[in-house]
């Protein structure tokens, strides 16, 4: 039975993608000199819409990926994708003095955004989104901006179903409301 046990995990865990975004050495001067201790920051996902991010320390840097990478899979989250390859929609997300900025791309555009973003999009199996970075570059804040953002993402349907709509309707409107906007700045 443990052995039946392990072997789904082993696949479960087959599944995700894990990427080591930052590594940071601290050291503890003690009597005899100094101890050093590692942090590690990693993001896990399934490349088809579920992503995490994991904080580990320890005093070896293969322990501290370790706990970073179960971390990270404790605290996956699930994100709406357009096509399985873009986003729903531009969306903005902070975090401490971390602020970035997601937008939605056409197909062919690839991923243009910098380090720690790039790794939480591969990871999430977004294929075409243009991320830029407009606050601190420490990748902890930047990574918790992202996710932050993330979390703000709808779909079309849960907005229809929060809204009791059909998602046609509400696209509908959506087309409607563009056609109106065009020829009034067209005019101006």
């Amino acid at each position: 039975m443990a052995r039946q046990d392990n072997r789904d995990r082993e696949e479960r865990d087959s599944e995700f993608v894990d990427k080591l975004v930052h590594i940071n050495r601290v050291a503890k001067v003690v009597k005899g000199g100094r101890r050093f201790g590692f942090a590690a920051l990693v993001v896990v996902g399934d490349q088809k819409g579920r992503v995490g991010f994991g904080h580990g320390k320890a005093r070896e840097v293969p322990e501290a990926i370790r706990k970073a990478t179960e971390a990270a899979k404790r605290t996956m989250i699930r994100v709406p994708l357009r096509e399985g390859r873009t986003l729903h929609h531009d969306v903005e997300g902070r975090h401490g003095a971390g602020k970035v900025l997601l937008r939605a791309a056409p197909a062919g555009t690839g991923i243009i955004a910098g380090g720690p973003m790039r790794a939480v999009f591969e990871t999430l199996g977004v294929q075409d989104v243009v991320a830029k970075s407009l606050g601190t570059s420490n990748p902890y804040n930047m990574v918790r901006a992202t996710f932050a953002a993330l979390t703000r993402e709808d779909s079309p349907r849960s907005v229809a179903a929060r809204r009791g709509l059909k998602v046609s309707v509400l696209q509908s409107r959506r087309r409607d409301n563009t056609d109106e906007a065009a020829p009034a700045s067209a005019e101006a």
